[in-house]
């Protein structure tokens, strides 16, 4: 699912990548959303940021990685109730805001996190000019 979620890492990256956030441990969370079979249909990953994160006003803020849910389970809630578990974890943790980011053309993405009650807090076009 996370090379569903994003492909240009690669299974092999995202394995590594797996390996390297268990050997760092804390601040750190995922949660697998299962289906009746116990089959895996989604996934959250959350880190606690202890850095500016844009539009909040605290540290540590958790912040929504990634999220993904399988297309067939897609409007079932399943990615409501693993933001619900990331929020819970946060709290847990001692933050007073979640927040998360989405690629500018990613309107499901938008319109998902408008509908629980997330707010825009500001929008950001990075730019590039190589040199030598």
């Amino acid at each position: 699912m996370r090379n569903a979620l994003w492909p240009e890492e690669g299974v092999a990256g995202h394995r590594d990548e797996a390996r390297a956030m268990l050997e760092v441990g804390g601040g750190q969370v995922a949660f697998v959303a299962l289906d009746l079979a116990d089959r895996p249909i989604g996934f959250v990953e959350a880190v606690l940021r202890h850095d500016y994160v844009n539009g909040c006003d605290s540290s540590p803020v958790a912040f929504v990685e990634g999220l993904y849910v399988e297309p067939a389970h897609r409007g079932e809630a399943v990615a409501r109730a693993l933001v619900a578990a990331v929020e819970q974890w946060g709290g847990g943790q001692g933050c007073t805001e979640l927040a998360s980011d989405a690629d500018i053309t990613n309107l499901a993405s938008h319109a998902f996190y408008r509908a629980i009650g997330f707010e825009e807090t500001e929008r950001v076009v990075y730019f590039r000019k190589r040199i030598g």
